[in-house]
């Protein structure tokens, strides 16, 4: 337990040095992650039904970029390896829904 709270203070000290509130943080990785599982699969759906997916394409991306874009916009003092770090995410999260996506049915994507 007392691990716990070091933990729990040490998160909280960053979200105060960086200008993020560590709840609200991972409330939208949480909520953005389910987004986007949730429409990849309506996106799966609406392919095999021959229908457009450009909308279900990007609320899934928007799901999946929502955390990473309010770190950017409302972090200050990041190091630029952060930076770094949130555009290759967001790049192979991209890459990975487009090829999830276009994979044929029957073979395994990533």
């Amino acid at each position: 337990m007392h691990y716990f709270v070091i933990f729990k203070d040490w998160i909280i000290s960053l979200g105060e040095k960086h200008n993020v509130n560590p709840l609200l943080l991972g409330s939208l990785y949480f909520v953005g992650k389910l987004t986007m599982v949730i429409f990849i699969g309506v996106t799966i759906k609406k392919l095999k039904e021959k229908k457009p997916v450009i909308l279900t394409m990007l609320i899934a991306a928007i799901g999946y970029s929502i955390p990473y874009t309010y770190l950017i916009i409302y972090g200050r003092n990041l190091s630029p390896w952060v930076y770094v770090f949130v555009s290759v995410i967001l790049v192979f999260g991209g890459f990975t829904i487009w090829k999830k996506i276009n994979a044929k049915p029957g073979v395994d994507a990533v």
